[in-house]
Order: C-alpha cells, then sequence, then structure tokens
C-alpha cells in the first residue's frame, strides 16, 4: 500500500532508520518545518520497520539530546506494517545538528555556511538583512545631500508633510525606523551614507558601454548613499550612455531614447531595493547600440513567479526597512506595482517590455529599442551615409546631437541665419558657426547668399 502523498520541501521518506537522518529533521526546524516517514520507500510504499518498540524511545531521545527538540514521533500501522511519522515544527531559533546547519531545498538536504547561513539565521529569527544593527555608525556621519534630496521627492510627493520633515536628521531616521537602541541599521547606512562600502561590501552600481560581447568601450563606477546613485545613474545613462535621436515636429524638437526614461528607472530602483547585499558583487548595467541589459543578485520571491511580474502581485521587498525610505519620499510604490508600471510606460511609447532572465545566478532585465527608435536610427544613417552611429562613445561620435539638430532644423527652415540657429539649439553663435563648418566640411550642407538675405541647401 502507498501513502496518499509524495516526497516534497515538507516531506521526506525513508526505507529504515539511520542516525544520520536527524540531519534532515534539524533542516526540517531551520526552514518550514515537515515530516519525516520512516519505513516507507521512495515512491511512497509502506514497507515497515523492524524493532519498533526500541525506535519507539530512541529516535524522540536521540533528537532531544543532539539538538534540544522535541517532536511528534508516532507509530503507525498499516496492512500489519508498522511505520513511523515523525512532525517536526519550524523553530524560532537556529538548530544545530553536531555543530552544523541543515535545510531543506525543494525535496533535498542542503548544509549551510557563510553567507547561507547568516540568511538562515536571520530568518529563522523573524528578521530582515536590512534591520541588522552597525556599531560605530552616528547620524552626524550620515551625508546631508541624501538628506536633502529625501526631504524635496518627500515634499514633492505628499508622503510625509512639512511637520515630519522639519526635524533634525537623527530625528528623522528614529521616524524611519531606522535604528535599533543607539545604533544605526544597516537601511540607514546604505541609503544616507556617503561611503556604505565600509560595511557593505558591493553597495555601488557598474555601468558599461559595450561595443559587442567582449569590447568595451567606456564604464563608469557609481557610489555614495543609494538615494544619490540612483540620481547620478539615471543621469549617466541619460546623457552620456543613450543618446537620444533627434526629430522635429514642425519648428519643435522632440527627443527620443531607445528605451523609456521612467520606465528604466523603475527597473533601476528595483535592482538597488531588492538586492542581495549580502553578495559582494554590485548591481551591472551594460549597455549596448540598441539594448540595456541591468543585472542584480538577488532572487525573486516564491509567491511571484516570473510571469506574474507585469501583473498584480504582492509585494514583498527583500529589504523592507530600505523599502520604505525609497517609499517615503516617493521614488516607489508599496504595492507591487512597479512593473505594471514600466508595462503602462513601455506602452505610452510603443516600447518593448523588458524580458526577465534568471539563469545568470540572479535577476536579469533585457531591455530593447523601440520600433519608433529603430526607424529614426535608420533614417540617421541614411542621412549621414552611415557615418554616425547615435549611441556611441560622445568621444568618438563624427556628428554629435547638436550639429544633427541643425541639420534637421535646416532641412526645415532653410532661410535662417546664425543668430537664429543659435537661438533655436539654445547654444552660443560661434558655437553654431562651428558645427555649421563640420556639415560643410563633411558636405551635407551649403549656403547660398549672405547671412542676412541668403538660404541653405542640404546636399545630403
Amino acid at each position: 500500500m502507498k501513502l496518499n502523498t509524495s516526497e516534497s520541501q515538507n516531506i521526506e521518506f525513508k526505507k529504515f532508520w539511520r542516525d544520520e537522518y536527524l540531519k534532515w529533521i534539524c533542516a526540517f526546524a531551520n526552514t518550514d518545518g515537515g515530516i519525516l516517514y520512516i519505513g516507507i520507500d521512495d515512491d511512497g510504499t509502506i514497507c515497515g520497520i523492524n524493532d519498533s518498540h526500541k525506535l519507539t524511545e530512541d529516535i524522540p531521545n536521540k533528537i532531544r539530546n543532539t539538538m534540544g527538540l522535541v517532536c511528534n514521533a508516532q507509530l503507525l500501522s498499516e496492512d500489519d506494517k508498522e511505520y513511523f511519522k515523525i512532525e517536526v515544527e519550524k523553530y524560532p531559533f537556529p538548530v544545530s545538528y553536531h555543530g552544523k546547519y541543515y535545510k531543506r531545498s525543494g525535496s533535498t538536504l542542503q548544509e549551510l555556511t557563510g553567507v547561507e547561513l547568516d540568511k538562515m539565521i536571520l530568518f529563522v529569527q523573524g528578521r530582515t538583512w536590512d534591520s541588522v544593527p552597525v556599531p560605530g555608525v552616528l547620524p552626524d556621519a550620515l551625508e546631508n545631500d541624501a538628506f536633502r534630496l529625501f526631504r524635496k521627492k518627500a515634499s514633492d510627493s505628499g508622503r510625509l508633510d512639512k511637520e515630519s520633515l522639519e526635524v533634525t536628521n537623527e530625528t528623522l531616521v528614529k521616524n524611519l525606523h531606522l535604528t535599533e537602541g543607539d545604533y544605526l541599521n544597516r537601511a540607514a547606512v546604505l541609503a544616507f551614507h556617503p561611503d556604505p562600502e565600509n560595511w557593505i561590501t558591493g553597495a555601488y552600481i557598474k555601468i558599461a558601454y559595450f561595443e559587442n560581447e567582449a569590447d568595451i568601450l567606456y564604464q563608469d563606477e557609481v557610489h555614495g548613499p543609494l538615494l544619490l546613485q540612483v540620481e547620478k545613474t539615471m543621469e549617466l545613462i541619460y546623457s552620456k550612455y543613450m543618446k537620444a535621436l533627434i526629430s522635429y515636429d514642425d519648428i519643435y524638437r522632440r527627443e527620443t531614447f531607445f528605451f523609456p526614461r521612467a520606465a528604466f528607472r523603475e527597473l533601476l530602483l528595483n535592482a538597488v531595493i531588492h538586492k542581495d547585499y549580502l553578495s559582494t558583487t554590485p548591481v551591472q548595467i551594460r549597455i549596448y547600440k540598441d539594448k540595456i541589459r541591468l543585472w542584480n543578485d538577488g532572487s525573486l520571491p516564491k509567491e511571484v513567479p516570473v510571469e506574474s511580474l507585469f501583473k498584480e502581485h504582492i509585494s514583498k521587498p527583500r529589504n523592507p526597512n530600505l523599502a520604505n525610505v525609497f517609499f517615503k519620499c516617493g521614488m516607489i510604490e508599496s504595492w507591487g506595482r512597479g512593473f505594471e508600471k514600466i508595462a503602462a510606460y513601455c506602452k505610452e511609447e510603443n516600447a518593448k517590455i523588458p524580458e526577465i532572465d534568471l539563469s545568470l545566478g540572479g535577476i536579469t532585465v533585457r531591455c530593447f529599442a523601440s520600433e519608433k527608435y529603430q526607424k529614426l536610427r535608420n533614417e540617421y544613417k541614411e542621412d549621414f551615409n552611415g557615418k554616425n552611429d547615435p549611441v556611441n562613445d560622445p568621444v568618438n561620435d563624427p556628428v554629435n546631437d547638436p550639429v544633427k539638430s541643425i541639420y534637421e532644423l535646416l532641412k526645415i527652415r532653410k532661410n535662417l541665419t546664425y543668430t537664429e540657429i543659435a537661438s533655436h539649439i539654445g547654444k552660443s553663435e560661434a558655437t553654431v558657426k562651428r558645427y555649421i563648418s563640420r556639415l560643410k566640411k563633411d558636405g551635407f550642407i551649403e549656403r547660398k547668399g549672405s547671412d542676412k538675405s541668403g538660404y541653405w541647401i542640404i546636399l545630403k
């Protein structure tokens, strides 16, 4: 006869008793609890046990003497075959067996060491990593610029009122629940300290522009308080790394990036807030001509599979104290709506929804250029005989945005003077003349007549 159940995260079958199976009991206690059956084959068939009377005394005693646990061990029978059912509760403190710690992962047993052991200890204590206090860090050591940014955004978003914000930095971190006794916690250090890497290795962002999968053209690292890291990273990417394509609606200038800025900001915030900071690897952003790859060390909550991310789902931040800081200043929502907002931003600009990949040892998000961007990019290449790659190293880009802006403008209004062009693009007249000289030299335009009464001819 078979049991009406199968092996899983919380159930394990063993044909006969061995003392090494105390490891499985230890693992159940450190995870979510479970049941260990003795006298059951791997497929759930009841095969029975011998010497059940002796085991009835030995098993509970061994569990108690080696780990200090009290488990419910029942001797059951079916078709004259006896078997044990040992029920193990989840314990509120770390349990070790002979000085070693174990946990369940699916239907397997894992010994915990290093970072994994730290995670388990926090988990069984009901604590999160970012709530742990950091000795030796005083509120006076925190970054004033980070507090200024927090206060401005919190005020602008209406998440905190004027009275809540007009307090000292020390009072503010206490009100945000970023202290434990006299200590600041890890979330406070991450969000506000000028150098959180003194305590938390890998608490920064790496950005690189890749010509292909192997060759890096240039790169940057962004350090400091996480609140400021997000702002600096967005500015770097959308000014240095991801150059806008310029088009005109009549004389009105339009900028098109290959991925919506608001959508990428949500992705970046997710990576920073949900990163596993027990890992020493920073958030990494790879930028190519027409795609971005954003990676952070971590995993999705088991209640939120990948296919549910862009649908309604629960909010379960890995670092809830850190997430609360970003929520209170209006930078994120607290209802798990981040990916829904990303999908909405992409829909507004007819951009592709990012791809989520969990196969690279963390969470990878791939963002691709929209159809509108690809079309404009092809037009750019046609206009400049394939010379201009609009997403490129600013030093090596032969025709940068101001030059392109002038070219596009003169295609629409051919009788503009140098003064009028300077007014349109917000540059000095001397700068405009320098850009015009480049366009002339490369054979794109030509001037007919004087500066006041002449006109421009588009040659390409």
